[in-house]
């Protein structure tokens, strides 16, 4: 072939293409067990360079979960006719490497006993495999939950309502609030769960009421910084939804003159937030138990966020106290 083939297979043109492509090259003899690998294979193993290399040696480092699997499709390749790959894990100090191991089989294929193959390093494509796989069960997850609680909350506005447009407003604003809350949440890094900034999700929450003209600059929030879990941000959201909904029909919210001022403070168990509406109509405390709402509320702030709720129903407007379980809110 001419020199100035860009495909001459020179040694040095082969050991460039090789190393280019990330392969590491290996043989083992089948009779003696030995194993030997070109130097990038030795890296990749964290093994010294030497002729003494047995499957044994190899094997030590395989991931014990794997090393059967791995010992077996090893012995078996001797029986396999044509080409053929197994990946495996193996554990190089406290790194965890996923590795491909791929030949060709049959003791047809061998050469004095050798049998020859590559090693490649498929670390990158099994984390983003794993990733892929964690994000699918996150979003199913999240969607049978979201279902669930749709289901519900269908349940609860169909009691309170009477028309079929009343049940469509308000369970569409109930599930818009959930919405909002979920695309706050987000994964924490290193695998440490999911959580918003209470903050964040408080003002995203009454965003709506804040950006119509005549509540503009109108709604104060001020709390604690710390982290709000999934489930957690989902219940309060349904919380400040009820509230906000209220205050718009009744409260502050239904006047120009109206102001909202949400403020907070935190102790080792629980974290304390202030509901204050000023400016707004005279208010009178409601009449019997309230409705499927205020039922819901209650419900959801004891049960999942294991704390209170207080009204104080002051003439200048409501006043509402939510206590709830740090541990809950933030889990």
């Amino acid at each position: 072939m001419p020199a100035n083939n860009p495909l001459s297979w020179s040694a040095d043109s082969l050991r460039r293409a090789i190393g280019a492509a990330g392969v590491a090259l290996w043989s083992w003899n089948v009779e003696t067990d030995r194993f030997a690998m070109d130097e990038r294979g030795y890296a990749l193993w964290a093994l010294p360079q030497s002729e003494h290399v047995k499957f044994e040696d190899m094997s030590a480092r395989v991931h014990p979960a794997d090393r059967d699997r791995v010992r077996a499709a090893f012995m078996a390749t001797r029986g396999v006719v044509g080409a053929y790959e197994i990946d495996f894990r193996i554990i190089i100090g406290d790194e965890i490497r996923w590795i491909s191991a791929r030949g060709i089989g049959d003791d047809s294929a061998l050469h004095d006993n050798v049998a020859y193959g590559i090693f490649l390093d498929v670390t990158g494509r099994k984390q983003a495999e794993e990733g892929h796989e964690l994000l699918a069960g996150e979003m199913s997850h999240r969607v049978k939950n979201l279902l669930a609680i749709a289901s519900g909350l269908t349940q609860i506005s169909s009691r309170s309502t009477i028309t079929a447009k009343e049940m469509a407003t308000e369970l569409t604003g109930r599930l818009a609030a959930l919405g909002r809350a979920h695309d706050l949440v987000r994964p924490l890094p290193g695998h440490q769960g999911q959580a918003a900034l209470l903050g964040d999700l408080l003002s995203i929450l009454l965003a709506p009421y804040e950006d119509m003209a005549a509540f503009s600059g109108r709604i104060r929030v001020a709390v604690p910084r710390m982290g709000v879990g999934e489930v957690a941000a989902t219940t309060l959201a349904l919380i400040i939804h009820e509230l906000s909904t209220n205050s718009l029909k009744y409260g502050a919210l239904s006047a120009e003159t109206g102001m909202l001022d949400v403020s907070g403070s935190l102790d080792d168990e629980d974290v304390k937030i202030v509901w204050i509406e000023r400016g707004g109509p005279t208010v009178e405390p409601p009449n019997g138990a309230g409705g499927y709402g205020s039922r819901l509320v209650v419900r959801s702030i004891s049960g999942q966020l294991g704390g209170s709720i207080d009204y104080d129903w002051s003439a200048e407007g409501v006043i509402v106290t939510l206590k709830m379980n740090t541990a809950k809110l933030a889990g």
